[in-house]
């Protein structure tokens, strides 16, 4: 009996290429599960000597200019002189964030549930509207809006 030399060469090759693959593929799963709970040097380097971010340039990119308005009277005296919203950035998972600018200051970010000022909080964000509040579960005391883009 005689065998084909060329047929035998693609079967090998063939054989080669998917236990490659599988090699690869068992290499980047096991990677990613026993990798993971221990943080590369490399990664830290490279936070800590990241740039800050610069916030008037994080406030152009939100929509900034926006002015902010309170759902009363009152509160939107105290607001648009005390607080500005800049930007957000609305997320159902952890609830989302936004650029407030607190006392003529430059915006700061916010997640919900931060502390804005001494005494009130980021209750709720929307896709242009922000909430603060004393607690998560009071009562609303400002909503800060975005302001419409001119077309």
């Amino acid at each position: 009996m005689q065998t084909n030399l060329n047929s035998v060469w693609g079967v090998r090759l063939a054989t080669f290429a998917v236990s490659a693959v599988a090699a690869a593929s068992a290499a980047y799963w096991g990677l990613k599960v026993w990798g993971a709970s221990q943080p590369s040097r490399a990664g830290m380097v490279a936070i800590a000597t990241a740039s800050p971010v610069d916030p008037q340039a994080l406030a152009q990119v939100l929509g900034g200019g926006a002015m902010a308005l309170a759902s009363n009277a009152a509160a939107a005296t105290v607001a648009s002189t005390q607080y500005v919203l800049v930007g957000v950035v609305s997320d159902s998972a952890s609830g989302g964030a936004a650029l407030i600018a607190v006392d003529g200051q430059p915006a700061k970010p916010f997640r919900v549930g931060a502390t804005v000022d001494g005494r009130l909080l980021l209750k709720s964000v929307t896709v242009r509207r922000a909430v603060l509040a004393t607690a998560l579960d009071a009562p609303s005391e400002i909503a800060l809006e975005l302001k419409v883009p001119d077309k």
